[in-house]
This record gives C-alpha cells, structure tokens and sequence, in this order.
C-alpha cells in the first residue's frame, strides 16, 4: 500500500509539474480565418500557422489590448492544412509538423511534433509578478512588476540563442537581461553585451521566438528547476514555436519569418584597413600606400570619427568633412576607389549640444523628447547629447538627408556606431508615445532599416554595406553586418569569439564577427595577432581593427609578423569563389557561413563544441585561442574523412586527434570528395573575375560521387540573382574501379554574358599514374606530382566539358 501511494504521489507531481496556471480555466474555443482562439478566464490565446513548421501564440490578458505589430516578422501566413480534434479533454490542432494540445482540466497547453513527442509546453505561462532586478540593469530596468511567459524544459536540452554572449555554447542555467549594452574589453565571458535577441533556440531542434521589443529578461533554467521563462516590462505576449528536420532547415525556416540576408557586395569578403582612428587625410592615403607597396590585397579603408572632428569628445553630431584633417576627403575617395579602395564612413544617432548641427536639429524637431516635451538632451562619454528620434518622420527624413550627402562624397558603406543605443535613459521619449525602454533593444535594428529602405529607393542597383553592433531578431534583413563590439586585445578576448560567432549565425546574423587582433587595451603580441588574423580567414567578414596605440594593419607590423598576416589575406582572396558562394547560400536559405561542429554530425558530446567549427559545408576550422600552442585536440566527424589543406594528410572521421600546430597556419582541413573553387590572387575585388579558376578534387577511392555548385555575379548589382545577372558553375565528380570522371557543366542566368575560363583542375591524393588523361575527347599528357595532378583547361561554359581519367 506504501508502495502505491508512492507511485500515487509520483504520478501527481509529474502530472501537476506540467499543468499550467491553477486558476486559469477553460472556457471556449473556436477556429475562424486561420485563426484557432482559446479564451480562458483571465484572457484569450490565438494560435496561427505561418507554415507547416512555424506557428505563433499570442496571450491577450482580459485587461490588455491585442497588439498586432512585430519589428521581427515579414512572413506572410501561408494557408496550411490543419486537423482539429476535441476528445475527452484534449482539444488538438495541428499542421503536419506541429499539434497544439490544450487540456482543458487543469488547463495545459502542450506543443507536439508530427511524431507525438513533446516539443516544449507552457508551465504557468502567461503571469505577471514582482520585477526582481539583476544586478548588471538594476540602473536600467526599473519597473515594480514585469510580465512572464514560463515553460516547461526536458532535463537534457541544451539552450543556445539570446543575442551576442560570451558565455559557452550552452547558456541554460543562465537568467540573461535582454538590454543592449556595450561591453569594453570584455574577455572569454560576459553575459551582457550589445546585441541581444529574445529568441532560444534547443538542442531538440526548434526555437521560441518572442515578438516583443520592449527589455527584459531571459531566464535559462537559472533556478535548475527545467524552466524557461521570457520576462518583459510591457507589450506583446506573443511567440513563435519554429521546427525544423535538420539544424540548417531549423535556421531556413527562422529566416522565412524574420527575412534573409541580402547578399553583400564582393568587396565586404576582402581585407579591410581599420582602427579607432585616421586622423587625418595624409595618414589614410600613407596606410593604403603601404598596403599596395607590400603588395598586401587590401579592399576597403574606414574612417572612424576623427573624420568630422579633431578631438573624440565634443564632435560627435557634425557629420561632415573636418577640413583642417581631411581637406579634400571627396577627392581622396575617388583616388581611392581607382585603386580598388572602397571608403566607410562612421556614423552615430548622437548630436552633440557643441556640434554643428545642434541647432539646427533641434529647430528641426528631429531629436527624441525629455518629459516636458523639449529635445532631450543626457551626458555620456563623448559630451553633453541628444539622440535622433527614429519614429518620427521629421527624424528619419533630416537622417537621411545627411546620408545623401555622405553617399554623394562617394561613399560605398555605411558605419552606424552606438546603436544599442550606448546611453539611452528610460525618461526619453520617441514618435507620438514610445517609451525608451520600449525602442532601446530595436533602436538599432530600425536604423538599418532606415538606410536599408532608403538606400533601395535611391540607389535602387547598389548593394549597401551597413556595419553595426547593435539590432534585434531580424535584423539581418536589411543587410546588418554585425560585430562583436570592444573586445579585449587578448587571448580571453580571442577566446569568446568563435562561439559569439556560431550563436549569432544560428540566430540568423551570418555575418557576425570580430575586430580582428582585439580593440581594447594596448597589447603589443604578435603571437596573439598572427592567430586572431588567421583565424580570420574563416569568419565571415576580414576587418582588423583597434585602438591605435598598437597598430591594428599588418603593414605597421614587424616583418615577420607582416608576412605571417599577408599570407592569412591571400588565403582569404584566393577562397573568394568559396566564399562568395556561401554568401549566396546564407542570402537563399539563411544558412550561416560559419557552422557548429553538431551541424555535421548531431551527436550530444559535441553540442557544446565551439572549438572546432565548419567553414561552409567543405571546411573543417580549429583555430589557436591559446599562446605558445605546439599541438590541438581536434575532433574529426564521422561523416567523412578530412584531408590536411596543407599537407594532404588524410584523418580518418570519428576520432580526436591531437594535431600539429604551425606557425603559418591553423588546423586546417577539407572534406574527402569536396569540389573547392578558388581564384588566382588578386589586390582588390575589383581585379577579381571568374575566368582563371583552380578547382581543388580532395579524390578518395571510397568516394564514388560527388557534386557541388558555385554561384557567381558581378558581385555589385542588387538582387543580380532574381534579374538573371549570374552564373552557376556546376561540377561533378564519378568515380569506378576503372576511371576517374570530372565533368563541368553552367547554368547561365538569362541575363548574364558569360565568358570563356581558364581553369586548372586539381586533384589531390590520386594515388595513381594514370593510364590516360582525356579533355573532351582530346588526350592530355600529365602526370602526378608528389600525388597531385594538375590538368589546365579551357572552357566555354555555354558547353560542358568532360575529363576522364583511365587510371589502370
């Protein structure tokens, strides 16, 4: 009898752990226009299919309003096949991918995939309580009582998501303010940084995004009892529950609701010239001088805010040319841009009360409001300043007007600095009625569109290059390109930045990435340089740059330190082909150039694994984090075998091994089989083209077939690919006991003039001396060297073109 108690009382704390709010209760329910509603007591729920693998749930309390916009949503719901069943009490409604359950007694609602197994269900759900601060934001959230939306967690999920963190790929266990706020100097952890994100992501595939912008919280199973709570000051209590069949359909579908990235101009993937800052006109055109005596491949220069001013403080605002430093800044652009040098100009939403254009923006009315309703105006670091209001027409017509005016210098990209925004009080005001705390964590986010949209309206066949630190979910849509912030010049700063990386490209920020060598602090280490530089070749976008008492461009580097770098960027422009086309893979489906390890091989031990990381889908990355390194751990999947890009050294998959480490590279290794497109060395992007090729076949005699495609445009014009200004370059690899059979095949877009190529096949680890070599039919007489064999070829990719190798 003890024993059946126990089980009694067991069954009930289960059962009631995953019940829901006890004084909710069910009253009605009823399905109209796609919508299938639930009201209870105390407010209704509305459940709506975007598609079969995304549905939203939205709370309306009996006292609030429903509030319909979303800064994060573009997705138009699609008309989705659903099924509704009422039994016993369960009421069920589904699509093919996902059932919502709700038990009526006591009140539950429960998420199901199309195999039956919970996805995650609601614990008390939506509820509101006391705001108990943490400590980090008790200045800046201040609010007596917030709102809550808790769920259930299974006991071995691990939690990824909630924006830019430095915290270890698996952040449970963490409750995480959801306030933008620059983090300088930070090192191998920081739980608060300038991008944050409400949207968690599980090792069970699916992710919880909520579509609120106002700040709040996000509590990761913080008190260890498998719960997962949003917590919000004010607005919607809406969520989308999103699904996927593998980790990259998971992302696809996320960028389905929130807008994929549009593809980048071809020069954002080449080398930068960078650091906080040029002074003056003399000292940019001397650092680009450099760059092209030593024959460094250099594509871009930015100029930080000395452009507008002599001094940091008291300048910021003026956004104009500062003639006693940059005298003839337009002509210097167009002397730069001959050279292949595109120009980046910094930007704030700050203007100064001491700068130019105070009054003038003041007058104007273009500046958020104090609680008065006079322009708002607060200390920070760099003066006495008020913020551009980007809710009011006035405010975003005057910004853009200066934009124009930037873009007529000749300016190719845009800059947006501070946008978390950096200091922000909660008494400003915005628009009509915006709270700041209600616009802090989207601020950016709406900058971007801002010279997203208007950039596609005046320059409507330009692709824009908008760097910035601070958005939102969905930012990635108007062409963000993110960076990690003022990281620590040091191996802890190193350290966090492949993980921030990975996490932000699962969120659908692509392009995250690092100031290459560290910003912050004054450390001469070429050591720690020469990894973070080499590192660099396998992130998403290659920009040096720091604080200028130690240089952050490898031309004011020691020689061998220079020359360590130099070879890091060539690799970098000879993998253009390669990268480009992963460019163009995150622009179609929102796959991130950067992958985590568990993307190739879905096993719990690698989970948590940001050490080791996939370029694309054919390169397998371990970059150095740790000074003096002589040898790495480094696991190899299972699914293949990988091959040394250096050495040609076959590993067998499903193994750690520890690796050499190299003093001119990191550990690098390709895919058995892959197919990897590269491009001779060129200076600039400018000088890049398509028609001298080398295609790199990692052969293996276990590997019978193998296919990859690389997409190429102009690299400039916007939305080349839906205008049919493109080309797909297709190869194809077939393999028997016998011969060995490449063939190349083009999709040419119906608008785009290809040209015939120079290509260079080469093939690695061929092991034989083959019988015959054949081009089209035409016998050719080369020979392996030192297991590698080279075959030059022209092409005409209006044709195909076959190589077949007899190899006994």
């Amino acid at each position: 009898m003890k024993t059946c108690n126990f089980f009694i009382f067991l069954f009930l704390t289960s059962f009631f752990s995953f019940s829901q709010n006890p004084n909710r209760i069910y009253k009605s329910h009823n399905e109209e226009n796609g919508i299938f509603s639930v009201t209870t007591n105390d407010g209704k729920y509305k459940f709506k299919f975007f598609t079969n693998d995304i549905l939203e749930t939205s709370f309306i309390p009996i006292n609030q309003k429903e509030i319909q916009e979303s800064h994060a949503v573009v997705l138009s719901p699609k008309i989705v096949k659903t099924k509704y069943k009422y039994k016993g009490d369960t009421i069920s409604y589904s699509s093919n991918s996902i059932r919502i359950e709700v038990v009526t007694k006591p009140f539950q609602i429960i998420y199901k995939d199309k195999r039956n197994n919970v996805i995650t269900s609601e614990k008390r759900g939506y509820f509101s309580s006391t705001h108990i601060p943490l400590e980090m934001v008790k200045g800046n959230i201040k609010y007596d009582t917030t709102e809550k939306i808790e769920f259930n967690l299974n006991e071995d999920e691990v939690l990824y998501g909630a924006g830019a963190r430095a915290l270890g790929m698996n952040r449970r266990g963490k409750r995480l303010p959801l306030y933008n706020r620059a983090q300088y100097g930070y090192q191998d952890y920081a739980e608060l940084m300038n991008y944050t994100m409400p949207l968690v992501i599980s090792s069970k595939k699916y992710m919880i995004h909520f579509d609120n912008a106002p700040v709040g919280y996000l509590d990761l199973d913080s008190k260890k009892d498998k719960t997962l709570t949003y917590e919000t000051i004010s607005g919607r209590k809406t969520y989308q529950v999103i699904v996927g069949d593998s980790w990259q359909n998971l992302i696809e579908n996320y960028t389905n609701l929130t807008g994929k990235q549009p593809l980048p101009p071809r020069w954002a993937l080449g080398n930068f010239s960078s650091r906080f800052g040029y002074h003056s006109q003399e000292e940019t055109e001397t650092t680009i001088a450099k760059f092209k005596e030593d024959n460094i491949p250099v594509d871009a220069v930015i100029l930080d805010l000395f452009w507008f001013g002599k001094t940091i403080q008291g300048t910021m605002g003026n956004l104009e040319a500062y003639k006693d430093s940059f005298p003839d800044l337009k002509g210097m652009i167009s002397r730069f841009k001959e050279k292949g040098v595109k120009t980046v100009l910094i930007t704030e939403p700050f203007v100064l009360t001491t700068s130019k254009k105070w009054k003038e923006a003041n007058q104007k009315q273009v500046l958020a409001k104090d609680t008065i309703g006079d322009s708002a105006k607060y200390d920070f670091y760099f003066g006495n300043t008020g913020i551009i209001d980007l809710y009011k027409k006035e405010g975003r017509d005057w910004f853009w007007n200066i934009y124009k005016s930037i873009y007529n210098l000749g300016v190719k990209g845009i800059w947006g600095d501070l946008g978390e925004p950096e200091v922000l009080p909660s008494w400003v005001s915005f628009g009509t009625s915006k709270k700041a705390d209600e616009i802090h964590n989207i601020y950016g986010h709406d900058w971007a569109k801002l010279i997203f949209e208007n950039y596609q309206k005046e320059y409507p066949n330009e692709r824009p290059f908008i760097l910035m630190r601070a958005g939102s979910s969905g930012s990635q849509r108007f062409g963000m390109i993110p960076w990690s912030g003022d990281v620590s010049r040091s191996w802890g700063g190193l350290q966090s930045q492949p993980e921030i990386a990975l996490q932000m490209g699962m969120q659908g920020l692509g392009y995250m990435h690092s100031d290459l060598g560290g910003f912050a602090g004054d450390n001469l280490d070429d050591n720690l340089y020469t990894r973070w530089m080499q590192y660099g070749v396998f992130q998403p976008i290659y920009r040096p740059h720091a604080q200028e008492a130690v240089a952050s461009e490898p031309v004011y580097r020691n020689a061998e330190t220079k020359q360590l770098a130099k070879q890091a960027i060539e690799l970098r422009y000879k993998m253009l082909p390669y990268n480009y086309n992963l460019a163009f893979e995150n622009n179609q489906k929102g796959t991130p150039l950067m992958r985590p390890i568990f993307f190739e091989e879905d096993d719990e031990k690698l989970m948590t694994n940001a050490t080791t990381y996939l370029w694309g889908k054919d390169f397998l990355i371990t970059p150095i984090l740790k000074d003096s390194a002589v040898s790495k751990e480094m696991y190899f999947p299972k699914t293949a075998n990988w091959v040394n890009f250096y050495t040609n050294e076959v590993v067998k998959g499903g193994q750690t091994k520890n690796v050499k480490v190299e003093e001119k590279s990191i550990p690098t290794y390709v895919r058995e089989g892959a197919l990897v497109l590269m491009s001779k060395l060129v200076q600039s992007t400018d000088n890049y083209n398509t028609d001298n090729l080398e295609l790199h076949y990692y052969f293996h005699n276990s590997k019978k077939n193998s296919a990859r495609s690389y997409y190429n445009d102009d690299g400039l014009t916007a939305n080349a690919f839906e205008k049919g200004l493109y080309e797909t370059l297709n190869f194809e690899a077939e393999f028997s006991k016998k011969y060995l059979e490449i063939d190349f095949e083009a999709e040419l877009g119906k608008n785009w003039e290809s040209s015939n190529k120079n290509i260079v096949l080469v093939i690695h680890n061929i092991n034989y001396n083959p019988k015959k070599i054949k081009v089209n039919g035409k016998k050719v007489s080369n020979q392996p060297k030192n297991n590698t064999l080279r075959i030059p070829f022209k092409w005409n990719p209006k044709k195909e073109i076959e190589i077949k190798i007899t190899l006994k």
